[in-house]
């Protein structure tokens, strides 16, 4: 398999690291959880490449992308933003689009405002929302412990040691590359601010064909993702027994079966 094509792509004054796995066939970008990268979802890239091209890439603030200083340069419509900057630069008018966690969120929001631009939705360990009671204030805690005590050790305590072994490891991994200043705004200017699918408006008329993966052990995301299940018409809802909330990289076969499948049926 040939190396992926690597750009930056600017997002107003904002440069996004992107990758494209693949040269033919229909286009699927995916978008990763807060805390990790465009890396997290080359398993279900090197699965696809031979017949999609899927397109990766780091969230403002993550990795290889630009932090901007202001907390401004984080609010939710310039997440959205990016991905519509990300799909253009790859002159890609439609594609399927999705994430885990924080990445499903994003990709929701896009595709509720620029629905003609969304063949399919793919819709992974879907995050917490606002009106859980722990939520916001769990959210806001790990801000202000990144800002008191670093983020290893606010991440310790709030993040990797709150999972098993195996996705802490998972967390971990890539955790430390990001810059401090910039997790604390996506902390409190999005993940702080993520509707409930209950409180989303135009749900219910979604017209895209949706998948939604959760693990059967995540326990913070199988709510949302069962009630995107019920919500958005014709979703088909997938459980993986025995995964949890990185589920695409704990689970990848599992993951990647349900994905292909997806993608294979008929628009």
């Amino acid at each position: 398999m040939s190396a992926p094509r690597r750009v930056r792509v600017l997002s107003g004054e904002v440069a996004i690291f992107a990758e494209c796995w693949g040269s033919r066939g229909p286009c699927v970008v995916l978008g990763h959880g807060f805390g990790g990268s465009a890396r997290n979802f080359r398993p279900q890239a090197r699965a696809l490449a031979a017949n999609h091209r899927v397109v990766l890439f780091d969230a403002r603030g993550h990795a290889r992308s630009d932090a901007p200083e202001p907390a401004a340069a984080y609010q939710p419509e310039l997440f959205v933003a990016d991905l519509g900057a990300v799909l253009d630069a790859f002159d890609t008018k439609r594609a399927v689009v999705g994430g885990l966690s924080m990445g499903a969120g994003i990709a929701l929001r896009f595709a509720l405002e620029h629905s003609e631009r969304v063949s399919g939705l793919v819709l992974s360990a879907f995050p917490r929302a606002v009106d859980e009671p722990a939520h916001v204030p769990w959210a806001r805690g790990f801000a202000d412990a990144i800002e008191a005590r670093g983020l290893e050790a606010a991440g310790q305590e709030l993040i990797w040691g709150r999972f098993d072994a195996r996705t802490a490891d998972l967390i971990k991994s890539g955790f430390l590359e990001h810059r401090p200043h910039a997790l604390v705004h996506v902390l409190r200017e999005l993940i702080a601010q993520q509707p409930a699918p209950n409180d989303m408006t135009g749900l219910t008329e979604l017209a895209i064909p949706t998948l939604v993966i959760v693990g059967a052990e995540d326990l913070p995301s199988l709510g949302a993702c069962r009630a995107l299940g019920r919500l958005i018409p014709g979703a088909n809802l997938v459980e993986i027994p025995g995964a949890g909330h990185i589920v695409n990289l704990s689970h990848a076969a599992e993951y990647n079966r349900a994905l292909v499948a997806f993608l294979a049926a008929p628009r």
